[in-house]
């Protein structure tokens, strides 16, 4: 496996553990469970805040520790330690086994198979200087106010990770990955006649920084956080009541990956609290709607080599032409459901457990050209770019905030308004999807997913969408 050098250096050469006495602690400590793993994990963060001609916040941090878990049927034993030591990781062992005392577990398969590299592992915080990262925000602000008298305050944030782990288990398996990460965001607050607007936005991806700090990668990130607030300024308020509403492209999909992504994962359905729950097999949205996880596209903020569990990262097709066909696995559901792990187990750092999490999912293509969908609807909403939400897995039920929507008017975008809510169910709104554009793309890479206290790096992306009769919520009179 890659990497597997480089993470010996870091947690053995380095922190003092030796190798074959942390193998003999995991075979103890997991002798009898049905899986578990020990996952160790080393990170380097930093995070740089620019706000109105000065440096707000900047921290650089080091966090090392590992994680020890046992499984026994459907229960989980958890401990972790941020001290890389052999009496903390004996302590530990003694903590998990008592899940899974007396039970006499055959051990689960290694997960096999190996994925390529989908990203390098260069150190993106070594890269580009402190120094160079603080003149580069300044230059973000002072190109944000040069283009508009109308701008009254700006603020930008560089964010990196170098994250390197390994995960051994007690059949002698050991895997190892190292994960570079990185983050520009742009937030613009515009003023006319006393009444002011905001613009953001951002890009990302498990990368190094180069990317995104050249002169025309970030100056795309300003000039677009300045048309949303430009756009928000002139904006009147919003349409309200059950009417056809246009989804654009890529980050729209926020939607899907909210009200429809958590539903298809495979926890909520092995316990049946999943409004998708027992529907494998059955129609669940129009014809024509096909919904992949897919946590193997090269450099996306949402893709692995592996999971946190080692298991390879796959392309799971969830929705085919309208059919539910799987469901997003961790190996502890899986085995439960008779089913395969997907590569989906995921968890925010040594301190959590993993889970079945989403990494990259989306909508894929259909036949229709965007400007076919729009001159389609003779009035309705066209939402182009969404803030939060909320959702309840259990019924699907979900609200969320466009930050940037237009009133659709005999089949033409018309006045951007401001305050449009979507209010509806995930399952039910994905048979109202009549129209499926042609123009699919991914978000810029800016996504974080939030599950039982945990956030993880994930990305989202659609095409264009029409559907018919959701329900607004707006500011009209």
């Amino acid at each position: 496996m890659p990497n597997l050098a480089e993470t010996d250096e870091i947690f053995f050469e380095r922190a003092g553990l030796d190798k074959n006495r942390t193998e003999s602690m995991v075979n103890e400590a997991l002798r009898g469970a049905d899986d578990g793993e020990l996952f160790l994990e080393y990170r380097l963060s930093e995070s740089i805040s620019y706000d109105d001609g000065r440096v707000r916040s900047a921290s650089y941090d080091t966090a090392q520790g590992f994680g020890l878990r046992s499984v026994a049927d459907d229960v989980s034993g958890y401990a972790h330690a941020s001290d890389l030591s052999e009496d903390a990781l004996k302590r530990a062992g003694d903590t998990v086994r008592a899940v899974h005392a007396g039970h006499g577990g055959a051990f689960a398969a290694a997960p096999g198979g190996k994925n390529k590299a989908l990203y390098g592992d260069e150190n993106p915080l070594l890269g580009i200087s402190f120094e160079e990262k603080v003149r580069l925000l300044g230059e973000i602000d002072a190109y944000a106010r040069s283009k508009d008298d109308r701008v009254r305050q700006v603020s930008a944030a560089l964010a990196g990770e170098w994250q390197a782990i390994q995960i051994w288990r007690p059949d002698g398996e050991r895997v190892a990955d190292i994960r570079p990460l990185v983050r520009l965001n742009v937030s613009v607050v515009v003023e006319k006649d006393g009444k002011m607007e905001s613009g953001g936005h951002g890009a990302g991806g498990r990368l190094a920084f180069d990317r995104f700090v050249t002169p025309d990668a970030w100056k795309e990130q300003v000039d677009e956080a300045l048309r949303q607030a430009l756009i928000n300024l002139e904006s009147e308020p919003a349409p309200a009541g059950e009417m056809t509403v246009v989804l654009g492209s890529g980050w729209p999909g926020i939607l899907l990956h909210e009200a429809i992504g958590h539903g298809l994962e495979g926890d909520f359905n092995r316990k049946k609290t999943s409004a998708f729950s027992g529907l494998m097999g059955e129609r669940v949205a129009s014809p024509g709607v096909t919904v992949v996880d897919d946590g193997t596209i090269a450099d996306r903020r949402g893709s692995l080599t592996v999971d946190d569990e080692g298991t390879p990262t796959s392309s799971t097709t969830l929705i085919e032409d309208g059919i539910l066909t799987g469901y997003m696995q961790d190996r502890m559901n899986a085995r439960l459901m008779g089913m395969k792990p997907t590569g989906n187990g995921r968890r925010q750092s040594f301190a959590h457990p993993p889970m079945p999490r989403m990494t990259n999912t989306y909508m894929l293509n259909g036949d229709k050209d965007p400007g076919e969908i729009l001159a389609s609807v003779k009035n309705g909403l066209y939402a182009v770019n969404f803030g939060g939400g909320q959702v309840d897995i259990t019924n699907g039920k979900f609200v969320f905030s466009c930050t940037e929507a237009y009133k659709i008017e005999d089949g033409k975008v018309g006045a951007p308004v401001k305050g449009a809510t979507l209010i509806g169910n995930g399952p039910d709104a994905l048979t109202r999807v009549s129209m499926i554009g042609n123009d699919m793309k991914l978000d810029p890479g800016i996504g974080t997913c939030g599950k039982e206290g945990q956030g993880v790096p994930v990305g989202v992306g659609q095409p264009t969408l029409r559907l018919d009769g959701l329900t607004v919520g707006g500011t009209a009179a």
